[in-house]
């Protein structure tokens, strides 16, 4: 689900658009703000294991239904262990008929309604440093900081060199730089925007509706009124806004849907949009008047009577002046894996921005999921089991234990579609890899393979808390019979769990933390045989990783004592020229403080044409107004790298708001807050100009 775009988007990751798209369907997301440890197998001897044994090929199939009565049919079956008194999960289960199966309770289906080597082997910076990379004609600047080459990421924040485009609020405020005036607003009714993508005058903003419509829960005939604290299914949740950017910005069309918001990614003009849906039931709810089993078997009956168009999101579609509404997706286009729960649907749309908007061609999986990655000819969208509703435990008829939900699944499956051109995707192929994801950043593609990090145990992976966590990079093939297996390394971080992951060409990179913070270096040149060849055990931890350079690769985390207490944000800049031996050249410590780039890539900054990093920073000082209160401070922290040195170049605040994101056009800096816009020299950080928002 997005966060509004004044608040930060924790343990989100995003997706993608491109040549190929594929979709991550298994295990997922690690927020990225630090857990609690305390209950973690302190290990400082570490033991890889390289051997590739015995690894299973991981290919899953994924076929499509035949027809909406197969599709009704399958998604009641699969959905039918996630019903509870409490509608899906949030409650549990009681058995009947021994054991409460499908087959035991289910009619005959019913018609639907409706018809290289490691040290040689460097990346490029991901984040553009070229003038007009959506066409414009300003001149030199910088741009999202995006996680591959020519494929753009929603932000709350863009520009084209000539004007930044910014969303506060919900709302969009224009800025020109040439005369640093709001030239341009829009706020659309009922809607909340929280992030935009651009091409040429036309910007695609996702935006959620202020005002949900929600179908509530059904009470029993003679109970007592919703509960507040019910949690009922919107009918929109979402929505695609096209609007055209010249003179005053205006909409130009509206695509509502029936899910949340996932993610986005973009290639040239065409962009792919991940939303997540639910089935629309009207569940009972116990109300003390009504035992649980009688409610669980009401919410049967509802699930048995449902239609089609209970099950698939619907859309209304506005746009050349004309209204369009109805069911998003055919059912001959939504596949499903062999094993799904029916209780979310993933819907990839494509909308191209120089184009008139439409229904967006969607392509449906019968999966869960909120983290995506993609390059320019693969998507991937990952399943988040820690958020996912689970399967009720059935108990036998006669008792009296309250059943729980099992752990999460320890398997991430993984789905990969074409989506060559603007074409809408198309099936590719599955695999599956053990453990759970931290975010988009744990996968890549490179060379026909998918590298995949991982962390099992502990809690982690649905393996149980007693066992000791570790993490692991698994190496997967591109082939006719889906994604396979061909390679592994594991035994990383025992104890401990995945805090950062870059992969490099051939070269990956992986954090662990728990205590201290081994960066460990991995050859992946042989998909057969990834190895660890480095290693290098520090006090705290890197939460994100960006090449600054030949050799050299930046970390932005947090410092701590050796019994893994945090002190603060820091900066490091790694030496990696020697993979077996790595080095941290130097670093940057702000007591007390964290930053935004630890959870969301998108508010960091690094202009390679003058050596430039630019991190937003909060931290918290003692001695404020009255002599011992705390003063929170927020600011940009510019650094220069020079050589295996990291020089502060100063400091930018605004008079008021949080900065979250800079932007260098020319020779200017430009930080952005909900407060304004701030114009700073490259060279000395004097202000410029300041444009307020308030």
């Amino acid at each position: 689900m997005a966060g509004k775009a004044g608040l930060p988007r924790v343990g989100k990751s995003r997706i993608v658009a491109g040549g190929a798209i594929a979709v991550v369907i298994g295990g997922i997301v690690a927020a990225a703000s630090v857990t609690s440890t305390a209950d973690l197998t302190a290990s400082t001897s570490d033991s890889h294991s390289d051997k590739v044994t015995d690894l299973p090929s991981g290919a899953i199939s994924l076929v499509a239904f035949d027809s909406c009565e197969t599709a009704l049919s399958g998604l009641r079956k699969a959905a039918w262990p996630y019903i509870g008194p409490f509608g899906f999960g949030g409650g549990y289960a009681l058995s009947t008929r021994g054991g409460g199966a499908i087959a035991d309770s289910m009619p005959a289906p019913a018609a639907a309604n409706g018809s290289g080597g490691i040290a040689k082997r460097e990346a490029q910076a991901p984040q553009g440093s070229a003038a007009g990379q959506q066409g414009g004609q300003g001149p030199g600047h910088s741009s999202t900081n995006n996680h591959e080459t020519n494929v753009d990421e929603p932000d709350i924040v863009k520009t084209d060199g000539k004007r930044i485009l910014s969303v506060v609020d919900g709302k969009l405020k224009v800025i020109d730089v040439a005369s640093r005036k709001i030239t341009g607003t829009l706020d659309v009714p009922d809607l909340y925007v929280s992030q935009m993508l651009i091409f040429g005058d036309r910007a695609l903003f996702v935006a959620s509706q202020d005002h949900v419509v929600y179908d509530m829960p059904t009470p029993i005939p003679g109970g007592k009124p919703t509960p507040p604290n019910m949690s009922p299914v919107p009918t929109f949740g979402s929505k695609l806004v096209l609007v055209d950017l010249v003179g005053t910005p205006k909409v130009l069309g509206t695509l509502a849907v029936s899910g949340l918001y996932v993610d986005a990614r973009q290639v040239g003009s065409v962009a792919r949009v991940v939303v997540r849906s639910q089935p629309r039931l009207k569940f009972y709810y116990p109300d003390g008047s009504r035992s649980d089993t009688t409610v669980l078997e009401k919410n049967r009956e509802i699930a048995l009577k449902s239609t089609i168009d209970d099950w698939l999101p619907s859309y209304r579609l506005d746009s050349e002046g004309k209204t369009t509404e109805g069911r998003l997706v055919d059912c001959a286009k939504v596949s499903h894996p062999a094993d799904y729960s029916g209780t979310a649907m993933l819907s990839v749309l494509t909308v191209d921005l120089t184009k008139a908007l439409e229904k967006g061609d969607p392509v449906t999986v019968a999966a869960d999921g909120d983290t995506v990655y993609g390059t320019d000819k693969s998507l991937y969208v990952a399943d988040d089991h820690f958020s996912r509703m689970m399967p009720m435990q059935q108990l036998p008829p006669g008792s009296t234990d309250r059943p729980t939900s099992p752990p999460a699944p320890s398997k991430t499956q993984i789905h990969r579609f074409d989506i060559a051109g603007s074409a809408p995707p198309k099936y590719a192929g599955s695999g599956e890899v053990d453990g759970q994801l931290l975010n988009q950043y744990s996968l890549s593609e490179f060379d026909g393979h998918l590298r995949v990090a991982t962390t099992v145990g502990a809690g982690w992976g649905g393996v149980s808390a007693d066992v000791q966590s570790q993490s692991m990079v698994t190496v997967l093939a591109r082939g006719d019979k889906g994604l396979t297996q061909v390679g592994k390394v594991d035994g990383l971080g025992k104890g401990e769990r995945i805090y950062a992951v870059r992969f490099f060409g051939a070269v990956g990179y992986v954090v662990t933390f728990r205590q201290v913070d081994p960066l460990y270096t991995l050859d992946l040149s042989q998909p057969a045989k990834p190895r660890v060849v480095g290693e290098l055990k520090i006090t705290g931890y890197s939460a994100y990783l960006h090449p600054v350079g030949p050799g050299k690769v930046l970390g932005v985390g947090q410092e701590a004592t050796d019994q893994g207490r945090r002190l603060g944000a820091q900066v490091s800049l790694f030496d990696v020229n020697n993979p077996a031996a790595p080095n941290r050249l130097a670093q940057q410590q702000i007591d007390g403080g964290s930053s935004e780039v630890e959870y969301d890539p998108h508010a960091f900054l690094y202009w390679p044409e003058r050596n430039l990093v630019v991190v937003p920073v909060m931290s918290n000082k003692q001695g404020g107004i009255r002599e011992g209160e705390w003063q929170t401070l927020n600011y940009a922290l510019v650094l220069r790298l020079d050589g295996n040195a990291l020089v502060e170049v100063g400091r930018v605040s605004h008079p008021t708001g949080m900065i979250r994101r800079s932007i260098v056009i020319g020779d200017e800096l430009w930080t952005v807050s909900d407060g304004g816009f701030m114009a700073s020299a490259l060279d000395g950080l004097g202000q410029r100009g300041w444009v307020p928002l308030r």
